[in-house]
């Protein structure tokens, strides 16, 4: 017998009392929430910011890979659903994701036989892959043709020092005159991320890649099959991305794709930032009316308080992303009623696998056994943490389990 087939709960946010509220300790504590009103304003929100912009929208999936959040974003307008791997995208696809846009190289014979398998499993399904190489894409050629299928595919550019992508204009051409000759690949546009691009001020920089960027797809539109893609823009620079991109010459028949990906539950840290500088340069941010806001929480006990100025909290390193800045408790409950939470009364200060410490304000009332709720920042990895999350209302009553896939 397999472990997880005598398993008690399935996951350690198992709900053991029905109805659920977490506020009355009727989930296994800590778990992951995700408010279900905000979730849908943020969903509501970007999808509005594309259509305004005249831009299509392929939210990075790898940042949830919840396929009940794929499908809420497919069904408000999402163009395509990116991933980062053949086994993000096999998921996709098998949530009922119409096009997969996976913004990575697809390398090794069992990657490429997932790929395949897709393909044969979910014919309707349109999927797309990167490409920096004339190694990489003979090894593609020589897998797909073997299988009788044609490999859609879209060039890399990248910048020196960054991740994968072609160097520069004059690599990616060379490029895609070898894939034209290949004969189970098909080039359909251009790829990158300007996210690589980092320093104090790094948005000239963007601009430049960008404005770069369209003039090599006019080059390579003689190469493309169809409509051009032109896709790039992470949580950070999608407002510069379609500035750059709708104002410069692009080829004829060209999508701009944007392709944000934490917006979907934003945060209440790194990310309120870059939204923040969003909305002060960005009219049409401003225009929209609303903004994006945090959807992820932790809930978590009170373990002990061992000392004066000191509580220690029932979750850790593996159940929360740290990388970020900590998460922070953001409301107090004792016996499913709210307490007051005085501004800068509490702060996280340390956290261990299993333990975070919390720094109390003088006089501070908290107890062995009280709820505490924290934001959160960085989503990606706290999501990657959980197998599931719990869909809650604004009273935490539990709507429905969301099963992630990692």
């Amino acid at each position: 017998m397999k472990y997880h087939e005598s398993l008690i709960v399935p996951h350690k946010s198992a709900t053991l009392f029905t109805p659920t509220n977490i506020l009355n300790e009727d989930v296994c504590l800590p778990a992951a929430v995700i408010k279900k009103t905000a979730l849908t304003n943020n969903i509501q929100w970007m999808q509005h910011y594309a259509d305004t912009r005249g831009v299509s929208l392929a939210p990075h999936g790898k940042t949830t890979m919840t396929p009940w959040i794929f499908s809420q974003q497919q069904q408000a307008g999402a163009w395509a659903i990116g991933v980062g791997s053949a086994w993000q995208a096999s998921i996709a696809a098998a949530s009922g994701i119409q096009r997969v846009l996976m913004v990575n190289q697809l390398v090794g014979k069992a990657n490429m036989a997932l790929i395949a398998r897709l393909k044969t499993e979910y014919p309707a399904v349109d999927y797309l892959c990167c490409v920096d190489s004339i190694d990489n894409a003979r090894a593609l050629s020589a897998f797909f043709a073997a299988q009788n299928q044609t490999l859609d595919i879209l060039l890399e550019l990248g910048v020196p020092g960054g991740r994968c992508g072609c160097r520069t204009a004059e690599q990616a051409l060379t490029l895609a005159e070898q894939v034209a000759t290949l004969p189970a690949l098909r080039l359909r546009g251009l790829e990158l991320y300007e996210g690589v691009l980092h320093g104090d001020n790094p948005q000239p920089k963007v601009e430049a890649l960008l404005r770069d960027a369209a003039a090599l797809a006019c080059q390579l539109e003689r190469y493309v099959t169809g409509e051009f893609i032109l896709t790039g823009a992470g949580s950070v620079w999608y407002d510069v991305v379609c500035n750059v991109w709708l104002a410069e010459p692009k080829p004829a028949n060209c999508r701009v794709l944007i392709r944000p990906g934490c917006y979907i539950t934003h945060d209440a840290g790194i990310y309120l930032e870059a939204q923040n500088a969003i909305v002060a340069r960005d009219q049409t941010a401003c225009d929209l009316g609303g903004d994006l806001v945090s959807a992820l929480e932790l809930v978590a006990m009170v373990q002990s308080v061992p000392e004066s100025g000191r509580a220690i909290v029932n979750f850790g390193k593996r159940d929360s992303a740290f990388d970020a800045g900590l998460p922070q408790p953001v409301a107090h409950y004792r016996a499913g009623k709210s307490v007051a939470l005085a501004a800068n009364s509490m702060e996280t200060t340390g956290i261990m696998d299993q333990h975070a410490m919390l720094k109390l304000a003088p006089d501070v009332d908290v107890k062995v056994g009280d709820i505490l709720v924290f934001s959160t920042s960085h989503p990606c990895l706290t999501f990657d943490k959980w197998k599931a999350l719990l869909l809650v209302d604004d009273a935490y009553n539990v709507l429905e389990t969301l099963e992630t896939a990692f």
